[in-house]
């Protein structure tokens, strides 16, 4: 089950999502004029750029407060978004907690594989390959169409093998808290 979460966490399920939501309008639904492959480029890159940008964050709950803070990897630590005083941002500064989650090589290859697996769901939707590729030929047409299959095995593989630790934008802290009753409430 820890690999499903995992595989679920990693996956760009938001933004293939995103990209389905506008592909018809973007690709004139395959009968493109040059503005819908501008527009297309655009759309494919920026949501692509979003699966990078969200392989890189990560949400933490403070040990002090229980707040769920969210933030941004770096090579010498964790940038958290959503400090709420100056005080917080204090009591976070002298923690090694931020520290342990900087930047690490396997992110790297967790956000090359989600943007893969992002193109990939891209270029095997129908509009976007009668946009590009009106005349293309049959191995073209085969490349694309199997392409997604064998991309999707490979990066479910890949996330299996190398799990993340990061929970991202979006995910909370779903682990049970242990509720401490106090010595005299126990009383009988």
């Amino acid at each position: 089950m820890s690999s499903v979460t995992n595989l679920a966490q990693l996956l760009p399920t938001g933004t293939v999502l995103a990209y389905q939501a506008l592909s018809p309008s973007f690709t004139n639904h395959g009968k493109c004029e040059t503005s819908n492959q501008w527009l297309t480029t655009a759309l494919v890159g920026v949501l692509a750029s979003a699966c990078l940008f969200f392989s890189f964050t990560n949400s933490v709950v403070g040990r002090r407060d229980g707040k769920l803070y969210y933030g941004f990897a770096t090579p010498h630590g964790f940038n958290v978004f959503n400090f709420s005083s100056e005080e917080e941002k204090q009591e976070w500064n002298d923690a090694d907690q931020l520290r342990r989650l900087r930047l690490q090589p396997l992110d790297f290859v967790h956000a090359f594989f989600t943007a893969v697996v992002f193109l990939t769901m891209a270029f095997s939707d129908v509009g976007l390959q009668n946009c590009f590729f009106p005349d293309g030929s049959r191995n073209t047409q085969q490349l694309l169409k199997n392409l997604p299959m064998g991309m999707a095995f490979l990066s479910s593989f890949v996330f299996i093998i190398f799990p993340t630790k990061r929970k991202g934008i979006g995910f909370n802290d779903t682990t049970p808290r242990q509720k401490v009753i106090h010595p005299s409430l126990n009383k009988v």
